[in-house]
């Protein structure tokens, strides 16, 4: 309490309040709200109303960012440490516990996903659409007719909740959000460890994960499950490092058992094991891969027969999502190349151009996930510096991304030395993609070029660029950009008020030299007058003007 400014805790408290109220009309709510409707408070569900939320939502967006960065520059200067940063993270988290689910709908998914094996279907086969309101009807409806593409441990989770909560959306919501929110807690807890292993600050990793806008209005506001793989996925690592080599892969099986994107890692701490054992590299090898292969099968095998359900997520992992978004290195190659020269080939499909950069941006990941893998196998901290590579490629080069999918590399690389200059990319990327995701959980990367409105979209997604900027500079105690296009712009003005005053110098030069010679040639021709009256002979034989003789 006394490391961190209570000014600081206060305006990120209120920035977090302030999203949570304004969700209420402008998070992703309800079709059905039953403690709005038929009251006044509806109002900002719609129209003016609705604006209004979304006002108030981003302005608490700016307090929690500002304090945000003012705990940064702390936390650089060594004036917090980790307990600081923790007590700051749970100051700004614990508003969101209540809050309407922000910036996606995917929690009404997960409720309607355990409803759906509650009830005695198959998940893996069937969709939302087999229930009726309301925890089908929530359910956005692009994902009404899709198969849950999560494991079985998260499954059981799920239709956990819907059992204590039943029809209830919004307590199966925040019971959700809390279960979620235990992945953040053993983020939190594991990563003081990691910092330790992998040489980086506690208190700057703890500032770039459980302290971080991004994570906190995005991934416990949305309430997704990929907090809860990366906590448990960071538990593992921790204890492959600290030698409990078997431990770890099992808990890194029950993060897979939650989403399957933790089952990368696995492969890279094989090689941190084997490095530690004595003996041939070949026998090596194969016995760490044995032992380590058990310990994953058999702990996600129980998960598996707990929840009462078979390995259909393989099938739905393998086919192709609707959801198109620009943070998809393949879908934006698909969208630019084919808008810009494909439609004007003839027999040149949108379809198939989006089929072909997908398919090959899934090669092109397979053979940066083996080089990253064969490249580490000297273990040690490089295995786990290679598998975040591996997890960030993963999250550019899959067939569909969101923004909260950049937390899965996000979880291990803030436990290294970060410099300064990437500390501030971080920073500003974390904020640019709270900025790029809506309240209601519109994506503005997803929309496709056909129905980009470039009047709304560009101008909006260059504004969040800035901000971004404003952020990275100002972590590093810079001028801020608005401060650097005033400077620009006083000196734009001082070198016009400059040339202007040159050009008036010049035509005052000008002017005076001509005023100058005008004057020569007056007092020229006035000598000349004088010359004549007085030196003149007239016909007489006289001089005009003489006095006489």
């Amino acid at each position: 309490m006394r490391q961190v400014p209570a000014r600081v805790l206060r305006l990120g408290a209120l920035g977090a309040l302030l999203i949570t109220v304004g969700g209420m009309g402008a998070g992703a709510v309800l079709r059905r709200d039953p403690l709005l409707s038929g009251t006044f408070l509806n109002a900002v569900r719609y129209g003016h109303g609705r604006d209004l939320a979304t006002a108030v939502v981003f302005a608490g967006v700016a307090l929690l960012v500002y304090s945000w960065v003012k705990l940064g520059r702390m936390v650089r200067a060594g004036e917090v440490g980790g307990r600081g940063v923790v007590l700051a993270a749970a100051a700004w988290t614990a508003p969101l516990i209540i809050a309407p689910p922000l910036y996606s709908r995917d929690v009404y998914s997960y409720l309607a996903q355990g409803a759906v094996l509650l009830r005695g279907f198959d998940p893996y086969t069937t969709g939302a659409s087999a229930l009726t309101l309301p925890l089908g009807g929530n359910v956005a409806s692009l994902w009404q007719d899709t198969p849950s593409p999560y494991g079985p441990l998260f499954l059981l989770l799920a239709s956990s909740v819907v059992a204590v909560t039943g029809d209830n959306v919004i307590m199966g919501a925040v019971l959700m959000r809390l279960a979620v929110l235990g992945g953040l807690v053993l983020l939190a807890w594991a990563t003081p460890g990691l910092a330790r292993h992998l040489g980086g600050r506690t208190s700057v990793a703890l500032w770039l994960t459980v302290a971080n806008p991004f994570v906190i209005a995005v991934g416990i506001g949305g309430a997704h499950n990929d907090i809860l793989m990366v906590g448990l996925m960071a538990v593992g690592v921790l204890m492959v490092l600290d030698r409990k080599h078997v431990l770890g892969i099992a808990v890194i099986a029950l993060a897979a058992a939650v989403k399957a994107t933790a089952v990368l890692v696995v492969p890279f701490l094989v090689w941190v094991w084997v490095a530690r054992m004595s003996g041939p590299a070949r026998q090596r090898f194969f016995k760490a891969c044995a032992v380590g292969g058990v310990a994953f099968v058999g702990v996600f095998a129980l998960s598996t027969l707990a929840a009462g359900v078979d390995l259909g997520w393989i099938n739905v992992l393998q086919s192709q999502t609707p959801l198109l978004t620009w943070m998809s290195l393949p879908c934006a190659a698909a969208e630019l190349l084919y808008h810009s020269v494909g439609r004007h080939v003839p027999g040149a499909t949108y379809e198939g151009f989006l089929g072909f950069f997908r398919t090959a941006g899934v090669y092109v990941l397979g053979v940066v996930l083996v080089r990253q893998w064969w490249l580490a196998r000297a273990g040690g901290v490089d295995a786990v510096r290679r598998a975040a590579i591996a997890l960030l490629a993963a999250s550019v080069l899959a067939p569909s991304v969101l923004p909260w999918y950049f937390t899965w590399a996000l979880a291990l690389a803030a436990a290294f030395a970060w410099k300064d200059r990437w500390l501030a990319v971080a920073a500003g990327v974390s904020v640019w993609m709270v900025l790029v995701t809506l309240p209601d959980g519109t994506i503005v990367a997803r929309w496709h070029y056909g129905s980009m409105s470039p009047v709304v979209w560009w101008p909006y997604l260059a504004v969040t660029v800035l901000v971004g900027v404003w952020v990275g500079r100002s972590l590093l105690e810079r001028e801020p950009v608005w401060s650097l296009l005033a400077d620009l712009r006083a000196r734009f003005t001082e070198s016009v008020r400059q040339a202007r005053a040159a050009e008036q110098g010049r035509f005052d030069h000008e002017a005076w030299a001509v005023i100058d010679a005008e004057g020569r040639a007056e007092a020229k021709d006035a000598a000349k007058d004088e010359h004549d009256v007085a030196g003149e002979p007239d016909v007489a034989g006289k001089q005009r003007g003489s006095t006489g003789g």
